[in-house]
């Protein structure tokens, strides 16, 4: 899994009737996108360090493809 700044981190929920969440990844950790990311999620606004696991994907802006984690 790679990012860039600005894309969304998207984080399916393991719990069936639970909703996803989602944030802008706001700080990268490594130069080449690879995790861990600094995302603001657009729920609560809050800023936190995120290591994806595999019910995660990053969302890309047009003309990207998403890549699962």
């Amino acid at each position: 899994m790679k990012a860039s700044i600005g894309d969304r981190l998207v984080v399916e929920s393991p719990t069936t009737g639970a909703q996803r969440r989602d944030g802008e990844i706001v700080g990268l950790h490594h130069p080449d996108g690879t995790p861990p990311y600094d995302v603001r999620w657009s729920d609560t606004g809050h800023v936190s360090l995120v290591f994806p696991g595999p019910d995660a994907h990053i969302h890309r802006f047009a003309g990207q493809t998403e890549q699962p984690a």
